[in-house]
């Protein structure tokens, strides 16, 4: 074969190898299409809020919070914040995270709240603290409660929570919406339109299991953890959460050996601290007490909240750990009166109030807190500075107003908001001489007995508010008149 021959079988030769090589390629880019690429699997991220509310808190800050769906395998992930100053301009605050979701251990208790079973608290908590001059709030699509700078109506529950005690053997039928009316008061307190919420303690209140035999609260949720705190506040005072800030006041439910996980992870308006949480029996001492604060509600008056939840009734032994307690307190509280010409003192036990009990077959007035009583005496004669002109309470679960012929301030009582309420009766007409405390001649004297409500306060001026109470239903069964220190219904 020629030289030439050859050259001639290479070229076709070469080019079926290149023709096969790009039929090759060819087809493998096609393959390559028709077969995706694996693409990289999205983190999981954050639920959607559960709950939003806010809180205000010292010097009037006010505390927004959400609730989230905890999402398993993802680091917790807090919303947004859109909110608007009064000059229009927007601020994005991202939520800080205050405690991931989790399990608390058992711990021991001395109360009947649920001994040997675990808090469960599936959601994450996410909170900001939002400038003072803001007007409008909101995550996502859900408007936030903003406080005017000025308030005018202030709606004060308190008690709110479904009664389950197996010590006592108490058991409120928690489905019944008569026996246990918490969700159509928050619909009615909120109807109101209030700016503010003052809730005086007890928000949960689900102890023990509900028997069996027991078919008004079968099979509701009981114990500390997350199911509880649903079911006795956050489902059914939605529409009160949603109206407007909350002033939250701690009770003796709350305390580290019922519910103070959940106050500490929930409602508690300060920040948290190491060892200030209520999930270490021995660090309860520290946990079960806060300062007192003030929150400024405009027009020269504020709310000062106390936290007294862990004292007793009784007289407290001079020099006592709790006593210094409750002198720092009264300290501090003169101090706050003194920031405004008009002053609430917000705390759970009535340290001026009545109570009833049955003794020897008689029903007998109890008198006031004993506990601050001799404390507060040994600061100030009167009991209180004279910059303190209103006390709101709970715990009696009544409702209750008490006003003075001496210089102390006027005493309601408005524990009567859901949890089964007090037996016996207070007497409509106390007799002669009765008196909270030895120092305090009783002037004037309103009780509202074995009734569900909610009370209001309307400004009129400084010094000047009236206040009402409704029932359940909204309907005004009382009306009172403050006047500076004193009031009358």
């Amino acid at each position: 074969m020629s030289a030439r021959h050859q050259g001639r079988r290479y070229v076709r030769a070469g080019t079926r190898l290149i023709t096969a090589v790009g039929l090759w390629l060819a087809v493998s880019a096609g393959l390559a299409q028709a077969q995706p690429r694996p693409q990289p699997q999205p983190r999981p991220q954050s639920g959607k809020p559960v709950a939003t509310y806010t809180l205000m808190s010292d010097d009037g800050a006010q505390v927004v919070r959400a609730l989230v769906e905890h999402v398993a395998d993802a680091a917790p992930t807090c919303p947004v914040v859109r909110a608007a100053a009064a000059d229009q301009a927007e601020h994005r605050v991202t939520m800080q995270l205050r405690v991931a979701a989790g399990v608390v251990p058992p711990r021991p208790t001395t109360e009947s709240a649920a001994p040997g079973k675990g808090a469960v608290f599936p959601l994450d908590v996410c909170e900001a603290v939002l400038p003072r001059d803001i007007i409008r709030a909101r995550i996502g699509a859900i408007k936030l409660p903003i406080s005017p700078r000025r308030v005018d109506r202030i709606v004060v529950i308190g008690d709110t929570g479904c009664r389950l005690k197996g010590s006592e053997k108490m058991y409120q039928d928690c489905k019944s919406p008569q026996a246990w009316p918490f969700a159509e008061i928050a619909r009615q307190a909120a109807a109101w339109k209030p700016d503010l919420v003052v809730h005086v303690g007890d928000y949960i209140y689900r102890e023990s299991p509900c028997p069996d035999d027991h078919p008004g609260c079968a099979g509701t949720p009981y114990g500390g953890g997350w199911d509880s705190w649903n079911a006795d506040l956050f489902t059914p005072g939605a529409p009160l959460l949603q109206a407007a800030p909350w002033v939250v006041v701690r009770g003796n439910h709350e305390d580290c050996a019922r519910g103070g996980i959940g106050w500490y992870r929930l409602l508690d308006p300060h920040p948290m601290a190491p060892g200030r949480d209520c999930t270490d029996p021995a660090k309860d001492a520290a946990s079960d007490y806060t300062a007192p604060y003030a929150v400024p509600i405009g027009g020269g008056a504020q709310v000062v909240v106390l936290d007294l939840t862990a004292v007793g009734e009784k007289p407290l032994a001079e020099g006592s750990s709790q006593a210094r307690q409750v002198g720092e307190t009264w300290d501090a509280m003169a101090a706050l009166s003194r920031q405004a010409p008009f002053s609430f003192v917000a705390n759970h036990k009535p340290i001026l109030g009545f109570g009833a009990q049955v003794k020897d077959g008689v029903s007998r007035l109890r008198p006031g807190n004993a506990g601050p009583q001799a404390v507060f005496a040994a600061r100030d004669a009167r009991l209180f500075p004279d910059t303190v002109q209103v006390l709101l309470s709970g715990h009696l679960h009544i409702w209750e107003q008490l006003s003075f012929s001496t210089p102390q301030p006027t005493q309601f009582i408005a524990g009567f908001s859901g949890t089964l309420e007090d037996t016996p009766e207070i007497p409509e007409h106390p007799p002669a001489g009765s008196t909270p405390w030895t120092g305090a001649v009783l002037e004037h004297f309103s009780v509202w007995n074995g009734q569900f409500g909610f009370m209001t306060l309307e400004r009129v001026a400084t010094d000047r508010w009236t206040a009402k109470v409704h029932d359940l239903h909204g309907n005004i069964v009382r009306t009172c008149q403050v006047v500076g220190r004193t009031s009358s219904c």
